[in-house]
């Protein structure tokens, strides 16, 4: 399946732009760790960001991520995307994360969600945005308190990266889309609702 096709799914199941920012984001994060590990970009690429696109029809486990696998399945996905998508359910036991792909959505998951959330509350957004300040904001449990820290740490030891490398990495991959992310750097001085929207991000969009 094409990028095209695989946006046109995700808007055909979401109209949430903050959750189909969130799946966007992961997917930049992908595509970056596939070019690092040298892996098939498009298949991360996809994995990234599909993970999440049953999660408005269908918010309550297990039926995320198994009605969109059902989906997937019957519009010719392949079994290891889906395979890698189902896995970052951890309620899911029947589907440990096994391969590089699975340890990278779950990886990237959580952390991409905290990053925005700390970038909506930065009048430069991404830019300038350290390791160091994402690690202190994740010592702050009102902050983004829906984001499992514990989901951020595993996940890069998982993948066996070191946590403030993993941070910067994903940092920088999301740089890169930060126009389609909606995290350029304001031109004003960022809103109030920035400002809640961060500090009050829920589980929508970081699943």
């Amino acid at each position: 399946m094409s990028r095209a096709e695989n946006l046109a799914l995700v808007r055909e199941y979401t109209k949430s732009d903050s959750l189909i920012k969130h799946m966007l984001a992961v997917e930049a994060a992908m595509r970056a760790y596939a070019r690092k590990f040298g892996e098939d970009e498009e298949k991360w690429g996809t994995v990234g960001l599909l993970h999440d696109f049953d999660y408005e029809r269908w918010p309550n486990p297990p039926d995320h991520p198994l009605q969109g696998s059902r989906i997937l399945k019957e519009r010719g996905y392949s079994d290891e995307i889906i395979y890698a998508i189902k896995s970052h359910a951890s309620y899911l036991t029947d589907c440990p994360r096994v391969s590089r792909l699975d340890k990278a959505l779950f990886a990237c998951d959580e952390l991409c969600g905290f990053i925005t959330a700390c970038a909506l509350v930065r009048p430069n957004r991404l830019e300038e945005l350290e390791a160091k300040s994402v690690r202190k904001k994740m010592k702050q449990v009102t902050f983004a308190a829906a984001v499992k820290r514990d989901d951020i740490t595993s996940g890069a030891a998982d993948l066996g990266i070191d946590l403030d490398e993993h941070i910067q990495f994903c940092i920088a991959a999301l740089r890169e889309a930060a126009a389609e992310l909606g995290l350029l750097p304001a031109t004003v001085a960022h809103s109030t609702e920035d400002r809640q929207d961060a500090a009050g991000l829920d589980s929508q969009g970081i699943r």
